[in-house]
């Protein structure tokens, strides 16, 4: 794949995107796993970038962690913070992207990107709760119970203001003929 200084730049954004909205954070005291603002950065990156930009701006983000810049909720990073209770939800974030960029590449309506991000949101659930059975030796119901539920309605929230802005953007940039 051939990749333009504008495409690098945009997914350079999307990173640093990424990162700002990571540290929108607050620490919930029976979850492991922050409340952050950066999944609405991942739905943007795959709505507006694609699938393959999206995918590739979100592993950049998950690559700086994972070296040791500060990018993670909290002003974290490195291979441990991978490694931890909230690793899963961090690795999913490209194949978040990915799944959101595809169907935006291919249909354009809101009904069928909304489900998109819901159908990632899914996938991260799933990526995160396993890690954190993984990582924490507790039960996948405990998991769910502490990682997952609390978020569902915030990320649908997230959703819905991510398909209005993501959207108008997207078909902006598609009509001024930029995409």
């Amino acid at each position: 794949m051939k990749i333009s200084t504008k495409d690098l730049v945009l997914c350079a954004l999307f990173a640093a995107i990424s990162c700002v909205l990571a540290q929108i954070s607050i620490q919930l005291p029976f979850s492991p796993v922050p409340f952050t603002m950066q999944v609405m950065a991942v739905y943007l990156a795959g709505i507006i970038l694609g699938a393959k930009k999206g995918f590739i701006s979100q592993l950049v983000y998950v690559v700086l962690g994972a070296i040791g810049a500060p990018v993670f909720a909290n002003f974290t990073g490195g291979v441990g913070a991978i490694l931890g209770p909230a690793g899963g939800f961090i690795i999913a974030f490209p194949f978040m992207a990915l799944i959101v960029g595809c169907v935006a590449d291919k249909c354009r309506t809101k009904a069928y990107i909304i489900i998109s991000m819901v159908l990632a949101s899914v996938v991260c659930y799933v990526f995160g709760a396993l890690w954190l059975v993984l990582v924490t030796k507790i039960s996948f119901a405990l998991a769910i119970k502490t990682a997952v539920l609390p978020f569902i309605l915030f990320d649908m929230l997230k959703i819905i203001i991510v398909s209005i802005i993501g959207i108008n953007i997207r078909s902006r940039i598609i009509s001024g003929g930029l995409a």
